[in-house]
Parts: C-alpha cells; structure tokens; sequence
C-alpha cells in the first residue's frame, strides 16, 4: 500500500536504529504528543530497539484521555435526558465517569455512556459530526447532542457540522464540546519546573490541518527541537534521529519528518472554518489541570448549538470525584508509564477501565495493556 508498506520497512528501520546508536553520546528524553505514535512505538516495540540512553515520554495525546471528567459527568448527564439523542464517537463510551458525580444514588463502578444506553438511553455511535446533523434533521421532536472531544485534527469536522445545521435552520441539533490545542498543552508541561522533555515529536494529524508555524515560538523560547512526525515505525524512527541531531548539535528548531502529508501553514480553508464557528477558551485538561487559550468554545453567534447554554444540563453543578486507584493524570504527564501503576491489568482492564488511558485506541494504558504484559493464557 502506498505510503504505508515503505514506512514498515524492517531493514530501514535496522538502519535506522544503529544510525541513532551511532549518534548518541549522552542521555535524552524525547516526548511523542500523538497517541497513534504512542501506540505503535509499543506496538512494535521501538522503544526497545533503541539505545537505553533514549528514554521515549508518552505525552497527553489522546483527546478522549484528556478529556476531564466533569465534561465526562456532564455527557451521562444529558444522556439520560428522555428526549434526547446523545451522538458520540465510539471511543467515547466506556470513559467511566466520576463515582457520586451525577446521580443521587453511589454506584459500585462509575458509570460510562455504554451503561447509560444499556439502561435506555439513546445513545448513538456516529463516524462524523455530520452524521449527527443529519439525525438531528430526520427526528425534528428530539434534541440530538453531539460529545464534540479531539485535537484540531477533528475539529474541522465539528465546525462544518454546525455551519450545516445553521444552513438547515435546525433548532434541535447541539454540541457538548470539549475541543483542545496541542501548542499551548506543549507549553505548559515545558513551564513545569519538573518538566525532563528535552526534545518533541509533534503529531502529524494536527500539522496536517494546523500546519507548524505555531511550533517556532515554542523551540525559540524553551529552547527545544520539535519534529513533525508521521505514525508508521519509520516515520517515528526517523522522527527520533533528526531530533537527536539537533539535540547533539545544540539546536532548537521545528522540522517536518511527516512531509507527505503536511505543509508548514496547514489547511486553510479548515482553519478558516474553524476560525468562523470557534474562539479560543481556556480549557482543562484531564491530569493537567486548566490551560489558557488551550481549548476551542462556540462563538456567541452559534451559542444557540451550546447543550449547556441550551439547559439541557439537569444539575448546575456536578461534583467531580475521580477514583484514587487510577495516576492517568501521571501518565498523561508523562511522569509515570502504564505499568508503574498498582491497578494496571488488576483493578484496571479494558472491559472494566478506571480511567480514559485504558478506554483508548490511543490510551497509553491501552497500548501497553495490549502489547506490554504477558498473555494471561501463557504457561511460563
């Protein structure tokens, strides 16, 4: 397949290895910000092929992971709601919610959006936003709400979906939205006193709509390479060797590893979309906590496609109380991996997750959960 099979090339990625080895003299910590690199670092165990003096940092790359547990509580909350169609992506409907947060009663387990639907919610999967909008258009007697969570990557789309519904004059159609911005998140770990990142792979996906002109700023005052990557082993591989160049050469740019695909300034015409519908908010971020200019909100001439200006909400304030057997904040920090957590694979499973890393086809938890332990039907 066509800029897929040659970025799996087992040989190059050999090459590719013993020419870091090569270049390395000292110890690095490198952080991927992309959650889909995150995963195939573990998938195909590149982390283990390099070097021990290059430590690889999971960051806080995966939108439903940073996704905070009020919006989470504030989701199961709507859904509930009898004339409502909630629409979701399908990754977000086992984030378990905060235990007492949204219903009069204390469950064993918190629920999640898959139990709201179980127990006769009507909870949707939709592959688009624009999937939403056309529900919204063919049950007029019921207000659809679409959870609008992701990177600029999905952004766009969410954009569109708005400007449609406003086209179509729909008067049942509203988002719950918790869009956020990597560039400002970047920052904020490098403001931390604590930080050990010495070097970033950005994700692709985002530069692709975003393109990387933002990312300047970011390498010139905290003095750090940043590398626009791809999502295959090569890409990831190559990504790590020209931000250890820079690293050994005491450089501080942005570089574009991931050039098939992305332009230095994006998309336009999804900026300008976005540009049009959104204004810039602060936003919290799940283990982060909340970050200036970081988040997406509707402007006020489409605060009618708010379902919290809408009062779709049934409880003004929803007490969040996360369970204190899950560091997914830790983890979404990169100050601790997966496997440095007590309930990983034992209080914590896919089927039965105590936070959103383990929910994730992006999720750290996930990836390592997958690929990282041994086989509970393995016999040594």
């Amino acid at each position: 397949m066509k800029f897929l099979a040659e970025f799996r090339d087992a040989d190059l990625a050999r090459q590719y290895v013993a020419a870091i080895a090569h270049l390395t003299t000292r110890p690095w910590a490198i952080m991927e910000v992309c959650g889909g690199q995150t995963h195939t670092i573990v998938k195909f165990g590149l982390d283990q092929l390099l070097p021990d003096t290059i430590r690889l940092i999971h960051g806080p790359g995966c939108p439903v992971c940073v996704t905070p547990a009020k919006i989470i509580d504030a989701a199961l909350a709507i859904a509930r709601q009898p004339q409502v169609i909630f629409c979701s992506f399908g990754d977000m409907l086992r984030v378990p919610g905060s235990i007492p947060a949204w219903n009069d009663t204390v469950p064993t387990v918190a629920m999640d959006l898959l139990a709201v639907k179980a127990a006769g919610g009507d909870v949707r999967i939709v592959y688009s936003p624009l999937d939403a909008v056309d529900i919204a258009r063919n049950c007029p007697d019921q207000e659809v709400v679409f959870f609008a969570v992701g990177f600029e990557t999905t952004a766009p789309a969410t954009a569109m979906a708005v400007y449609q519904a406003q086209q179509l004059g729909l008067k049942n159609f509203s988002l719950l939205v918790s869009h956020v911005l990597v560039p400002p998140a970047m920052a904020a770990l490098l403001s931390d006193p604590n930080c050990q990142v010495q070097g970033f792979l950005a994700a692709g996906h985002v530069c692709t709509v975003m393109g990387y002109a933002a990312y300047d700023a970011i390498a010139t005052r905290y003095q750090i390479p940043i590398v626009v990557t791809g999502f295959e082993p090569v890409d990831l591989l190559q990504g790590i060797y020209l931000c250890l160049q820079q690293l050994e050469s005491g450089q501080a740019k942005v570089e574009n590893q991931y050039r098939r695909s992305v332009q230095k300034q994006g998309n336009a015409i999804a900026q300008q979309m976005m540009q049009e519908i959104f204004e810039v908010i602060p936003q919290q971020w799940r283990g982060l906590g909340t970050i200036p200019q970081s988040g997406l909100g509707l402007r006020s001439a489409y605060a009618g496609f708010d379902a919290l200006k809408k009062g779709l909400l049934p409880l003004s304030n929803l007490p969040t109380a996360e369970t204190s057997d899950c560091i997914s904040g830790q983890i979404l920090q990169g100050i601790q991996k997966p496997l440095d957590c007590p309930a990983f694979a034992k209080g914590c499973k896919p089927e039965h997750p105590l936070g959103a890393p383990m929910v994730s086809s992006e999720g750290a938890c996930a990836a390592y959960y997958r690929y990282r332990q041994r086989s509970p039907l393995s016999c040594t």
